[in-house]
């Protein structure tokens, strides 16, 4: 059986969302591309659609489903739009899951009622000085009795202008490197938090992306995620699976390419026939295809073994890096079979391609995949 076999009840899913995003994200994209800035009526929906507790347990108002109908659903929304793709991957497969599997009785009761509901959650690793080298990051926790108190400030943090809660990493004991991170729940409201900056970004515009500063942010014990000195752990883990989720942001983002150079090519004539009747068209749109089956097959393979309980680190790694790679070749040659117009506003193709970019950098770069693919094979 294909990997890309879907069971009916995940046809149905499936095509529930794809339906959603042609009939209500579509005619909101450009607008909100150019307005950077996700509409709230939008948001609301994919709340009310459970889009943003997918795997979140019936019982704290999710819809207690599994790591695949999260890739679906990140696939069939990037497909019409990447940045609203985005705003459910970091919600479903690295907040809403890192709570899950590390919070406290306590914290899921309080926390993914929320984030079922109305929250949207956002994930603060990254900083100035801690990119690819995710534990070289300077913010501190320092006990303070009752509570830690953090200071420092956090770079490059995707649903932070919407998100009332932010899954934060800080060193709770610099001496002791990498194994003194620990991880926070910091609510947007918590004293010393604040949001900075917001980035002017080529892609994912409609997707905000926003500095954090924390000064003696005051943080309650019980916020610990999982236990103080592994929190390194907790990131590790949560980007391993964070990864399929951008590989299939990046299949859905090449699956609405490739449809748009479909539908231009049997539309546009030249020399008295469309473009599709040409033979180099016909090439590139099926080495187009071929990359994206491939991609899909990979992000698929990968989010199945992590279902089933299975090794995907390495699967995760290829997934992520092939599709993204993958989906800004498909966007770049789905613009030149569109030629003139293709680089226009007036069609999607150059949001895609914007978009695109992204992908081979957050959430790992290309070269951090190549480095675990290569950690994994070598034993």
């Amino acid at each position: 059986m294909p990997l890309t076999h879907l069971s009916e009840d995940e046809q149905l899913f499936r095509d529930t969302v794809r339906r959603f995003a042609k009939e209500q994200i579509a005619p909101l994209v450009r607008g909100m591309d150019e307005a950077a800035c996700l509409d709230k009526a939008l948001l609301r929906q994919l709340f009310e659609l459970g889009l943003m507790g997918i795997e979140i347990p019936e019982e704290y108002g999710g819809q207690g489903g599994n790591f695949f109908q999260c890739v679906l659903a990140i696939e069939e929304l990037s497909a019409v739009d990447p940045a609203v793709g985005v705003v459910a991957d970091v919600q479903n497969t690295i907040v809403n899951n890192a709570i899950i599997r590390w919070g406290t009785d306590a914290q899921k009761s309080r926390y993914l009622t929320r984030l079922a509901a109305d929250t949207v959650g956002a994930y603060a690793l990254s900083e100035a000085g801690s990119g690819s080298d995710a534990f070289a990051l300077s913010t501190t926790a320092r006990d303070a009795g009752d509570h830690f108190e953090l200071n420092g400030r956090k770079l490059w943090i995707s649903n932070a202008m919407e998100a009332g809660l932010f899954v934060l990493f800080a060193n709770a004991n610099p001496a002791a490197g990498y194994k003194g991170i620990t991880a926070f729940l910091v609510e947007r409201g918590f004293g010393g938090f604040q949001v900075g900056k917001k980035e002017d970004k080529l892609g994912i515009r409609a997707s905000s992306t926003c500095e954090l500063i924390l000064d003696s942010c005051r943080v309650p014990k019980e916020n610990v995620l999982g236990e103080v000195g592994k929190g390194y752990k907790i990131a590790i883990e949560t980007l391993n699976e964070g990864r399929i989720a951008i590989g299939s942001q990046m299949v859905g983002l090449a699956q609405g390419a490739l449809d748009h150079a479909v539908k231009y090519a049997k539309q546009r004539k030249q020399f008295g026939q469309p473009i599709s009747m040409f033979q180099a068209v016909q090439f590139d749109l099926a080495r187009m295809a071929t990359e994206l089956e491939a991609a899909r097959l990979l992000v698929y393979n990968s989010a199945r073994l992590r279902d089933a309980g299975l090794p995907f680190v390495k699967e995760a790694a290829m997934a992520k890096y092939f599709a993204s790679e993958a989906a800004e070749k498909i966007a770049s040659k789905s613009i030149e079979i569109h030629g003139g117009v293709g680089v226009t506003k007036d069609y999607p193709v150059e949001k895609l391609w914007r978009d695109s970019k992204i992908g081979r950098i957050y959430e790992g770069t290309s070269n951090i995949q190549l480095m675990t693919i290569a950690k994994k094979l070598l034993g």
